[in-house]
């Protein structure tokens, strides 16, 4: 019932991942991103803890290959996960439990994985690693991509009615976190919130680390 991306931008440093699914508040539950560190994802029949423990351990210098083993001691029930872990050096783990719902699949790129589960077909993984790759610009956008094609490609076997894009940076909080939790187009809205956002994106930045020099809100009073 869900599907979704995680990647990293070697150049930029940002960490980050974009998620869709048939569940209300999808990414509340499933989506992690730590700065320096990397992403965690964690759906299907979700246990939302474990997204934090894999961020720890992956910060405590554990690998992500390392770190399944780890996940399986801390939860008895590991066989419904799926997972995903993508660390900031570009290192992944991708995981689907023998109770995974439905067609699921993964799939592994340069600096980017792709999982989901209840699909249309077991391509939709592959095609958004593709698409990804493929992509240009920031790299919320390049995640917003990739999950587009994903949904191109056939998506989930039901409609999706969730979306959520999360992007962690050297800030010491997202500066990417964007949701839509009831909707009957949510990577439609997710993509117009997003095209909101992106121009405000640095100004909020500013606004944290040297409000004196931040942008006007352009709001009535503001001047």
């Amino acid at each position: 019932m869900t599907f979704s991306v995680a990647g990293i931008c070697p150049d930029t440093g940002m960490v980050g991942c974009v998620i869709t699914s048939s569940s209300i508040c999808v990414a509340s539950r499933c989506a992690y991103t730590r700065d320096d560190v990397g992403v965690a994802l964690t759906q299907n029949v979700t246990n939302p803890l474990l997204g934090p423990l894999a961020l720890d351990l992956l910060e405590q210098g554990q690998t992500p290959a390392n770190i399944l083993p780890l996940l399986s001691n801390a939860d008895t029930n590991i066989q419904y996960r799926q997972l995903g872990l993508l660390a900031a050096n570009g290192e992944a783990m991708t995981f689907s439990g023998s109770e995974a719902l439905g067609i699921h699949a993964t799939a592994t790129g340069k600096n980017c994985l792709a999982l989901g589960n209840l699909l249309a077909n077991d391509t939709i993984p592959a095609a958004m690693v593709a698409a990804f790759e493929a992509a240009e610009g920031p790299l919320a956008e390049r995640l917003l991509t990739a999950l587009e094609a994903g949904l191109a490609a056939g998506g989930e076997m039901g409609p999706l009615h969730s979306a959520g894009l999360k992007v962690s940076a050297a800030s010491g909080w997202p500066v990417v976190d964007l949701r839509v939790d009831w909707h009957i187009a949510p990577l439609t809205e997710l993509r117009m919130i997003w095209q909101a956002y992106k121009p405000q994106l640095n100004d909020y930045v500013t606004r944290a680390v040297q409000p004196d020099a931040a942008a006007s809100f352009g709001v009535p009073g503001d001047e």
